[in-house]
C-alpha cells in the first residue's frame, strides 16, 4: 500500500458509490489521500500500472479519475522514465477564474459586488492595519512608488482583461492580512468588478486618480489608524461601483 493510502487509513480497493461513477469515486479517493499526506508536491504516487493494480480498477476507470484529478489541479500523469502520477500545486488563478465565472453565471449585480467587496475588503483593511509592521509598511511604500507607472503600462503587460493592475493595491492589503482565504476572495471579487468595468478612455487620468486614492488609504493603514483607513476604503469602493455596468 502506498504512503498516501496508509495516511488516509482507507482500504486500497475502490468500491462503487450510489449515484457516482467509479472514476469519480477514485478521483475523490486520490485527492483525499493527497490532502491527508500534507499535499506533498512533486511526489510520484505510482505508475499507471501500479495504481490500477493498487486500486483494483480498469484502465478506463483509472484514466477517467486522472482526468478529474488533473482538472482539479491536484496531480498529473507524467510520461517517461521516473514518471507516473505526480502531486502538483493547484493553480490559484484557475480557482479564481472558475469562481468568478460562476458569479457571472449567477448574474451578480453591481450593488451585490460592492456589498461583498465591502464585507471582505473592510475586513482586510482592519486586519492589515492592526497587524502592520515595518515589513508591511515597506511593502506598501514600494508598491506605491511603482503603481502609477504600472497602471500606465498595464495594457501592455499581457495580463488577462479581468486581471487589472488597478486591483493590485487591494490584493496587497489582502496579502498583508496573512489569511489565504481572504486573499482568494478579494481576488475573485476584484476580477468580477473588472469584468463589469468599462475601459477608460484616458489611462493617464485613471493612473492619477487611482494612485491618489490608494495613497490616501495607505497612509492610515501604515499609521495604524483603523477607523480612517476603513472610512477611506468605504468611500473608494462606493465610488468604484458607480462605474460598473448595470
Amino acid at each position: 500500500m502506498s504512503s498516501l493510502a496508509r495516511v488516509s487509513g482507507a482500504e486500497t480497493k475502490v468500491r462503487p458509490t450510489p449515484g457516482q461513477k467509479l472514476g469519480e469515486v477514485l478521483a475523490i479517493r486520490i485527492e483525499d489521500e493527497i490532502m491527508a499526506a500534507g499535499w506533498p508536491v512533486g511526489r510520484v504516487i505510482g505508475s499507471e500500472a501500479e495504481l490500477i493494480e493498487r486500486y483494483g480498477v480498469s484502465r478506463a476507470v483509472f484514466r477517467e479519475a486522472i482526468r478529474i484529478v488533473d482538472h482539479h489541479g491536484v496531480a498529473e500523469m507524467r510520461r517517461g522514465p521516473g514518471g507516473g502520477l505526480v502531486v502538483v500545486a493547484p493553480s490559484l488563478d484557475a480557482a479564481v477564474r472558475t469562481v468568478s465565472l460562476n458569479l457571472e453565471f449567477l448574474d451578480i449585480r453591481p450593488e451585490q459586488i460592492n456589498e461583498a467587496r465591502l464585507a471582505i475588503e473592510l475586513s482586510c483593511v482592519r486586519t492589515a492595519t492592526e497587524r502592520i509592521n515595518d515589513d508591511g509598511r515597506s511593502a506598501i511604500r514600494a508598491f506605491l512608488d511603482q503603481e502609477h507607472d504600472a497602471i500606465l503600462h498595464g495594457r501592455e503587460s499581457g495580463r488577462a482583461s479581468d486581471d487589472r493592475v488597478t486591483n493590485d493595491f487591494h490584493l496587497l492589503i489582502a496579502d498583508l492580512t496573512g489569511n489565504p482565504a481572504i486573499q482568494m476572495f478579494a481576488q475573485i471579487l476584484a476580477r468580477v468588478t473588472s469584468r463589469h468595468s468599462p475601459r477608460a478612455e484616458s489611462i493617464e487620468a485613471v493612473a492619477d486618480e487611482v494612485h491618489r486614492v490608494h495613497t490616501l488609504i495607505a497612509e492610515p493603514i501604515m499609521a495604524g489608524d483603523v477607523k480612517t483607513a476603513e472610512r477611506r476604503m468605504t468611500r473608494h469602493l462606493h465610488a468604484v461601483v458607480e462605474f460598473l455596468d448595470a
